[in-house]
């Protein structure tokens, strides 16, 4: 009999169903005998042992089905320490959850602080998996996580439907493309969806350059132009700041976001209307592409062969073309970032993309 928890953690995502069907299908299929805990909103359900059992019937029809069947929530790891305001010890309940319940494995699906939190219970003693799961495909030690791929084709979809708004009128537009810390899915998102100005938290921009981009495409005949920003864009100017002045300059802003900041300054220094789209959660939302049904699927069966190998401590990636295991002790806590150097960004440039730098 093997026995295993589930849980989803940190921002749902396209292909958190897929994967852990991939899981399930591959266990009931080699034979052995499973039970499975479904814990309810994310660590949340591991830590207050809120469950419930799962068949192989949970997981059929789920291939296509965006968001999680097990609901989810954040649980910072910076407050994982912390008891809760009942004085419970977040780690000791988990821990003692999992052993009430004689588990053999916990498989855990989730992005930068889940993967965190996962090592910790790894360090802590208790057998765990775990899949990359995150829209901005920012984490550690795999090529591709599940879910950007889908998210890349609905914010190409919101800039490809701006194409035709922003020609008609001859405007600037301005796409907000999720992604605080990584650029990844901008970067994609942008390059896929024809944008002309792509910003980027790891780049930081200055707006005269942005400016001398939009002039220079009216003087080659162009009526409008695309401006792909990332949540997490950031100036030249605020980037020297300190951590602490940042954050507080952040507070104070009059602008709902950094896109709505960037338009005023456009059109301050241009005179031209700018008009700012933001399709937000949408970029999370809907049936995975198929892409993601079958990267999922086979990131899920790996994860199966490892519990039945007995192998733990470790988190399914995928390098070079080829699905991999990696040591959770190098995933944790370290970001992938866009690096200004990259080809990518390189290629971007050769083809005309302005990057604000």
């Amino acid at each position: 009999m093997i026995k295993i928890g589930m849980l989803t953690s940190g921002g749902d995502c396209q292909a958190l169903n897929a994967a852990m069907r991939g899981v399930v299908k591959t266990l009931t299929n080699s034979g052995e005998k499973v039970e499975i805990y479904g814990f309810l909103d994310g660590y949340r359900g591991l830590i207050y042992g809120n469950y419930r059992m799962l068949t192989g019937s949970d997981f059929s029809g789920i291939l296509t089905v965006g968001g999680t069947i097990l609901g989810t929530s954040r649980t910072p790891f910076k407050l994982i320490h912390e008891p809760d305001e009942n004085g419970i010890n977040k780690v000791d309940a988990m821990k003692k959850t999992y052993k009430k319940l004689k588990l053999d494995c916990l498989v855990i699906l989730g992005g930068n602080g889940t993967h965190k939190t996962a090592n910790l219970l790894r360090e802590e003693g208790l057998n765990v998996v775990t899949l990359p799961k995150t829209i901005d495909n920012d984490l550690w030690g795999t090529d591709m996580t599940f879910g950007f791929q889908s998210a890349v084709d609905i914010a190409t979809n919101a800039i490809d439907c701006i194409h035709t708004t922003a020609a008609s009128h001859g405007r600037v537009f301005i796409v907000e493309v999720m992604g605080h810390k990584v650029g990844w899915l901008t970067l994609n998102a942008g390059m896929a969806g024809g944008a002309d100005i792509i910003l980027l938290p790891e780049i930081p921009y200055d707006i005269d350059k942005v400016v001398d981009a939009i002039e220079k495409r009216s003087k080659n005949g162009s009526r409008f132009t695309i401006i792909a920003v990332a949540e997490g864009a950031i100036s030249k100017e605020d980037a020297k700041l300190s951590k602490k002045a940042y954050k507080e300059k952040l507070r104070n802003r009059p602008y709902p976001s950094v896109s709505y900041e960037v338009a005023a300054q456009i059109q301050e220094k241009t005179g031209r209307e700018v008009r700012v789209t933001v399709p937000g959660h949408v970029q999370r939302g809907g049936s995975p592409c198929p892409y993601d049904r079958v990267f999922a699927s086979r990131l899920g069966s790996e994860a199966g062969k490892l519990i039945l190998d007995g192998e733990y401590g470790f988190m399914v990636g995928y390098r070079n073309r080829e699905i991999v295991k990696v040591p959770l002790e190098e995933v944790a806590g370290k970001l992938k970032m866009v690096s200004p150097d990259s080809s990518i960004v390189k290629e971007g440039k050769l083809l005309g993309i302005c990057f604000g730098d």
